[in-house]
């Protein structure tokens, strides 16, 4: 199956999409966004129908959005001028890979720890643990590992908190304040160099995604190729 990888860049007049993909927003919008470029009809988990995985990349020149899915998104279904699409596939680059090979990688995905139920009532702990620091990045090479990527270089980051608000369906507006779920997802943005171990676990990877958090932003491994070490 052929993935695809495009680049939204927004309009810079178009305060909507301003707005959609900067930090302050809630990101249940952006996914909606995002969803709303591919065909309606789907009535269960759209998102993992069109393999859809997405990332906002802040840049000198403004935001933009990274997506990546298993058929293009369709242009025409943006607002007017909100912004422009380009779409390429990644057949190439993901047929390519073989063990050995040197890659770049970039994911921002939410790092955390499910503590056991002893634990967390001995140490008081939430049901979920967001992990920073070392313990981040010992996770992100756990991740690795799984993908078939061993870490040569690390580089990480904490990313504002991906945030929504999760209403029941046929909640009435005036009853939305009192009836929803606060989405919470911590997020670091881990870049480095790594080995190709195993090709076929590093494109499962990239086609599903690490972590959780799919629907807000997390999750969407990009690699490239980097010169093999000396």
């Amino acid at each position: 199956m052929t993935l695809y990888l495009t680049r939204l860049t927004p309009h810079p007049a178009s305060r909507l999409a301003q707005q959609e993909l900067g930090t302050s927003t809630h990101h249940g919008s952006l996914h909606r966004r995002v969803m709303s470029l591919f065909p309606d009809g789907i009535p269960e988990q759209a998102r993992n129908h069109f393999g859809v995985l997405f990332r906002v990349e802040d840049t000198p020149r403004g935001s933009h959005l990274l997506m990546q899915s298993n058929q293009p998104p369709a242009p025409g279904r943006l607002p007017a001028r909100y912004g422009t699409l380009t779409t390429r596939p990644l057949d190439a680059l993901l047929d390519a890979l073989k063990p050995g090979h040197t890659l770049h990688y970039r994911c921002t995905a939410s790092p955390v720890r499910k503590p056991g139920h002893t634990t967390r009532a001995h140490y008081n702990l939430p049901a979920v643990v967001p992990l920073n620091g070392p313990a981040a990045d010992d996770w992100w090479r756990r991740q690795a590992d799984n993908a078939g990527l061993k870490v040569l270089t690390l580089h990480s980051q904490p990313v504002d908190a991906a945030r929504d608000r999760q209403h029941p369906a046929g909640t009435a507006p005036a009853d939305r304040a009192k009836n929803s779920n606060r989405i919470h997802h911590h997020r670091v943005r881990f870049d480095g160099t790594a080995t190709v171990t195993d090709p076929d676990l590093l494109r499962a990877a990239v086609r599903n995604g690490i972590g959780r958090g799919k629907a807000y932003g997390c999750g969407l491994l990009s690699i490239a190729p980097a010169p093999d070490p000396a």
